[in-house]
């Protein structure tokens, strides 16, 4: 007794200050307005519009962190703030960050309702709020789509069908390292607006197809030799996913591939630990959503007539399963 330490639950349970503190800089500016170097706290003040007084509690909280660094009244971002956060480089997480603090955050104040079994009130999106929600997941999964684009052998596909692939992140990503490559992106109305947008200008638009409709209920578009389902499973209860695996394989022919990108985990659901905390986090969105191992969708494509081919790493705590149409 006398070794034991509360210091890991005071680590845990103060995590949501550390978050709100890191998710108020970026919004309010303090990572973006350093982007260009170093400057004293009245000129960093100066240029984000923020009192000086309350611009430094948030600062210094960010050197505390280790994304801000400090010295004497001069700040400047840390290597990774300046990577991800200032807005200068291509791997821009301020949206994900957004994300989370405008959607996900008040979400979670409903999350004790939802594990007593009670209903969690829906989250209905307004235009403004999708555009946040959508940006946010294309930042958080774009190292995830880059790397499955460059990892997974394409050149044995013709037609790629992305199911439920909100504005194409995946699809695109995909498309513009496989140029012989011909895409579908089936969504929900909605999320498909957005998605036109996305891609308007853009050069490989001439090889998408944007197809509007509800992967639950509506008939899954055939001619395609590949199948996307990119963070899609963990939004719904097994039989659900079981019926969504059962309707891709009657619109395939023997042979296509499905490939899965999830948080897929181990048996018990403990690892990799970021999976086991968001399991909580689809839960409230969809109200049904949940964390999944490898061996239950295994279990799930034999019964669907898919046979399982591969696990591959991705990034970070996602990765990739391959199945085939039996």
């Amino acid at each position: 007794m006398a070794d034991m330490s509360p210091e890991p639950i005071l680590q845990v349970a103060s995590g949501f200050m550390a978050f709100k503190h890191l998710a108020v800089a970026s919004e309010v500016g303090v990572f973006s307005g350093l982007a260009d170097g170093p400057l004293t706290l009245d000129a960093l003040a100066e240029r984000t519009g923020l009192p000086r007084r309350t611009l430094r509690i948030v600062a210094d909280a960010m050197v505390a962190l280790g994304f801000l660094e400090r010295q004497g009244d001069t700040y400047q971002n840390g290597p990774v703030a300046a990577t991800f956060l200032s807005g200068h480089t291509p791997a821009d997480l301020r949206p994900f960050l957004r994300f989370w603090n405008a959607l996900s955050y008040p979400l979670w104040l409903h999350f004790e309702t939802a594990i007593r079994g009670g209903a969690v009130p829906p989250q209905e999106l307004s235009e403004a709020q999708q555009q946040i929600f959508s940006a946010g997941v294309e930042a958080l999964t774009a190292g995830v789509a880059q790397t499955l684009a460059m990892s997974y052998d394409f050149a044995r596909h013709q037609r790629l069908l992305d199911v439920g692939g909100g504005t194409g992140s995946f699809l695109l990503a995909i498309l513009r390292r496989h140029p012989h490559l011909r895409g579908t992106l089936f969504e929900l109305p909605g999320v498909a607006v957005i998605a036109r947008q996305r891609l308007e200008g853009d050069p490989v638009t001439a090889r998408v197809e944007i197809v509007e409709g509800d992967a639950l209920q509506d008939e899954i578009p055939a001619g395609h030799d590949a199948v996307l389902l990119a963070n899609f499973v963990h939004l719904f209860a097994p039989e659900r996913i079981q019926d969504v695996l059962q309707r891709i394989r009657e619109q395939v022919p023997a042979g296509a591939r499905l490939l899965l990108v999830d948080f897929w985990t181990n048996p018990t659901h403990t690892q990799p630990v970021a999976a086991a905390l968001l399991a909580g986090e689809f839960l409230l969105v969809s109200g049904a959503g949940d964390v999944y191992s490898v061996e239950e969708m295994q279990r799930w494509l034999e019964a669907t007539r898919w046979q399982l081919r591969d696990h591959q790493p991705l990034a970070g705590p996602q990765s990739l399963l391959v199945a085939e149409a039996m």
